[in-house]
């Protein structure tokens, strides 16, 4: 059973349930079940019995994971308070005469994506928090923006020398180099080596930018936007966002008068909190660690809990010293606020469970081990790129996907006389994709809930844009191994970008 294509079983009947029936929650309810059973011997009493107690309940234990629910909950807070003292409605109204078309609402979401580049978690809450009431107003449907933002969240953050990933793939590289696979090399070099040929994140990044500038649009989300140039609705009928409306309709208290600093205040507090915290959990101030290792060490989602903690605090005490609000009141608001997060804890906790069992049932092994099977020195690129693309899609998890392809690509690329970090490339960007448009990745869920849009939405109406820019980097790497050229794969993956969209603005 492990390490055969049943593995993949659990993981693709989820997908494709969720896709068909736009069910994401009883969809994932059902993959977890269901590998949990084959893991039993396919007694599904037994499966059920472990669903419970092998998968959701240890999801729920994880310090991880359950630092990323509080965070989402601290998040929840925030929102609800600036958007009871009114400072989210008077954002709104200054950016609504800045930004007077729904185009320009785009770019700006687009431009504050790239700016927050050190975490994608942190990009997709914030940015959906500060700018969603702004697209709202100028008629952007909801899943145009969680586009946005998922297409500025992981893309973006291993294009920068520094973020929150950065560290983690120089360690994975360094176990490599410690082998004495690349004896002499500096993981940190490597890894800035790879940054112009991860073809996947910069036809991302950048496609994204030329979409919304252009105003291209294709697939379901042309109906989704079509949708709201016809009725006015930003979602679909029957669309079940991970926040509650309750969070995402709250009006500011009676007789405030809102200003625009009751949310730049705390928002802005959160985001200097941020990197203070980077730093201090990762050692920094100690003495003795560099600036990108600290970074890279810190303890970041207990960081960006601990931002939105004092985030939220220091809206509580300014509503207060405003009297927008009693204390008693903005206590309410907050946990009201936690509350509407609840949809979204569930999606993770699935999400989390699922990618457990694909882990025990050996799913992301068995796909590395056709890797190797199917190489030619031209193809070694292009295939690391597919079978991690693959990897990352089933399990949700590029982090994942990383650790398990990089054992493989590093010593494959020195054996057959390739330079590394054209391998590394691929397994970067293949670790991305998947990060990027997986139903089951928390990226993906949480722009979905950083936009307030229902998630299998925002999954189906992202998906031909993410092929796009997957058939971009396809393009890429399979150039990159005929020519050994870095230039001729960034070339190659802009050309085809180019063409494809000129294509579809000509057939608009």
């Amino acid at each position: 059973m492990e390490h055969s294509f049943l593995s993949l079983l659990p993981a693709l009947t989820a997908i494709v349930l969720a896709i068909t029936t736009r069910k994401v929650l009883p969809s994932l309810f059902f993959g977890v079940w269901l590998g949990a059973a084959q893991i039993c011997d396919w007694n599904p009493f037994l499966g059920f019995l472990k669903l419970f107690e092998g998968y959701i309940v240890p999801s729920l234990g994880s310090k991880w994971n359950a630092t990323v629910i509080l965070y989402g909950a601290a998040f929840g807070g925030l929102i609800a308070l600036v958007q009871k003292t009114g400072g989210a409605l008077a954002l709104g109204e200054f950016f609504a005469r800045k930004a007077r078309t729904s185009r320009m609402a785009q770019f700006y979401t687009s431009l504050f994506g790239v700016a927050i580049f050190f975490d994608d978690y942190f990009n997709c809450l914030t940015i959906g928090a500060v700018m969603r009431p702004i697209c709202d107003r100028l008629k952007v449907a909801r899943e145009k923006l969680a586009f946005i933002l998922d297409s500025t969240a992981a893309p973006v953050c291993l294009l920068v020398p520094v973020s929150t990933w950065v560290v983690y793939v120089m360690g994975l590289i360094g176990k490599e180099l410690e082998a004495g696979v690349a004896a002499g090399e500096s993981p940190y070099l490597l890894y800035l080596k790879t940054i112009p040929l991860n073809f996947y994140s910069w036809a991302a990044l950048l496609g994204t930018l030329a979409i919304v500038l252009t105003g291209v649009s294709f697939g379901p989300m042309r109906k989704a936007e079509e949708r709201v140039e016809k009725t006015g609705k930003l979602l679909r009928d029957g669309a079940l966002p991970p926040v509650s409306a309750d969070l995402t309709g709250l009006k500011p208290v009676e007789g405030v008068t809102p200003r625009i600093s009751d949310v730049v205040l705390p928002i802005g507090v959160m985001l200097a909190v941020l990197p203070f915290m980077f730093l201090y959990t990762g050692g920094y101030f100690k003495g003795g660690v560099g600036f990108v290792k600290a970074i890279g060490d810190s303890k970041g989602a207990l960081s960006i809990l601990i931002s939105a903690v004092v985030g939220g605090a220091s809206a509580m005490i300014l509503g207060c010293a405003r009297r927008s609000f009693t204390l008693n009141q903005a206590m309410d608001f907050y946990i009201e606020g936690m509350k509407g997060m609840f949809v979204t804890y569930m999606i993770l906790i699935l999400a989390w469970a699922i990618g457990s069992v694909t882990k025990d049932l050996g799913t992301a092994k068995y796909v590395s081990s056709l890797v190797v099977k199917t190489m030619t020195p031209s193809m070694v690129p292009l295939v690391i790129f597919l079978f991690g693309a693959a990897i990352s899609f089933t399990t949700g998890t590029s982090y994942g996907t990383f650790a398990i392809l990089t054992p493989i690509a590093i010593p494959v690329a020195i054996s057959m006389g390739l330079p590394v970090e054209h391998c590394m490339a691929a397994v970067l960007s293949g670790g991305i994709f998947g990060d990027h448009c997986s139903p089951v990745s928390d990226t993906t869920i949480l722009s979905s809930t950083g936009a307030a849009c229902d998630h299998m939405d925002h999954v189906v109406t992202q998906m031909p844009y993410a092929l796009l820019f997957a058939s971009a980097a396809i393009i890429g790497f399979a150039v990159l191994g005929f020519s050994n050229s870095c230039a001729a794969g960034l070339v190659a993956t802009g050309a085809f970008m180019a063409a494809a969209l000129a294509m579809v603005m000509k057939w608009k």
